[in-house]
């Protein structure tokens, strides 16, 4: 086996080391990960012909993770997506989070997961090699109770799978919802529009979202509506319809029901195909749901990797999570997390091509 691991200083920040880690499998597969965000930062995978790209957005460099708004490649907490009017109650006491101007808590808070850095191990073992990273979410941090020690590994193996394993104990009751943001252009990072990729989800549910896209509780078939991938389409098929749900988001930026329970077993939640390249992704998940958004607000302004630049729509992101605003809806799976159990989640990206 030809595992490596490699471990590069990319900075320093309040006192705190910044590193760069180098994953790298039998096959060529290679992953840079960086304990600032716990972002994943850079993805190389062959294509048809055996030609390496790399196949997530990212930065060069620590200052553009710092100025980063659009959580490119990191991990997002301690509440991903939205909880409507960001007042929650959790054993009967009402605790206020910090909210945007449309009153909603958004992707962690105002400094949520992706600005923080994380503690860091590399390790390498028979099944694989890879990076452990550590937060400390203090009590009241962002407005939530409890505090959380999260902590997420990354493990790339020889099937060319990337796992993602999130585990998180608190001393308090509290709520927790962790996703990993990439955003992917199986054609290369630099490649412009995703629009071409074709989806499948095997799934026959997503969640409409209301004026604050925050999901309006309907669990809603998605047979005879633009958000039938139940079949391969290219994304860009029918984004541009008249259609409510797909004119509040300027596109996907919706979820999609996996499963109504959570539990351990991973299931398919997506597959992603690039048509020239002719990559490959498959996304297996133990979350019950997947957040499937497609680079709305992404604008020629982004400078990322090696001076390219991030225009609309350029990378779609496959965020497996719980449902949005569970706090709000009691039918949606829980995310309430209490004092001695332990929140576990698993999302397997595999990467392949389809000769």
């Amino acid at each position: 086996m030809k595992y490596k691991v490699a471990q590069s200083n990319w900075g320093e920040l309040n006192g705190e080391h910044i590193f760069l880690y180098e994953l790298s499998n039998d096959n060529g597969l290679k992953v840079h990960i960086t304990n600032f965000g716990a972002a994943i930062q850079s993805v190389f995978v062959p294509d048809s012909k055996g030609q390496l790209a790399d196949v997530v957005l990212g930065y060069d460099d620590l200052q553009g993770y710092l100025n980063d708004d659009f959580y490119i490649g990191t991990v997002v907490g301690r509440f991903a997506n939205r909880i409507a009017g960001g007042k929650v109650i959790i054993n009967g006491e009402t605790h206020q989070l910090t909210v945007k101007d449309g009153g909603f808590h958004h992707h962690g808070g105002k400094v949520g997961f992706n600005k923080k850095t994380w503690k860091s191990r590399s390790f390498t073992h028979e099944h694989g090699v890879g990076v452990t990273l550590e937060y400390l979410s203090i009590d009241g941090e962002e407005g939530f109770p409890g505090n959380l020690l999260t902590k997420v590994t990354y493990t790339l193996n020889n099937q060319n799978q990337l796992l993602v394993n999130f585990e998180a104990t608190t001393d308090k009751a509290t709520l927790i919802n962790l996703t990993q943001h990439a955003y992917f252009n199986l054609a290369g990072h630099n490649n412009g529009s995703i629009l071409h990729h074709k989806l499948l989800l095997p799934l026959k549910n997503y969640l409409p979202v209301n004026d604050i896209q925050v999901p309006t509780g309907v669990i809603t078939p998605v047979v005879s509506t633009p958000f039938d991938f139940t079949k391969f389409r290219p994304v860009g098929e029918r984004i541009a319809v008249d259609n409510d749900q797909l004119n509040l988001s300027r596109g996907y930026d919706h979820s999609w029901v996996i499963k109504k329970r959570h539990s351990s077993q991973l299931k398919l939640a997506a597959r992603l195909f690039e048509p020239t390249s002719k990559r490959v992704l498959n996304v297996f998940t133990s979350e019950p749901a997947i957040h499937i958004y497609t680079g709305n607000f992404l604008d020629d302004t982004i400078r990322g990797k090696a001076g390219s630049n991030y225009p609309f729509r350029s990378g779609i992101c496959l965020e497996t999570q719980h449902y949005p605003d569970a706090p709000n809806q009691p039918h949606f799976p829980s995310t309430l997390l209490r004092p001695g159990n332990t929140f576990k989640s698993s999302t397997v990206f595999e990467f392949g091509v389809n000769m």
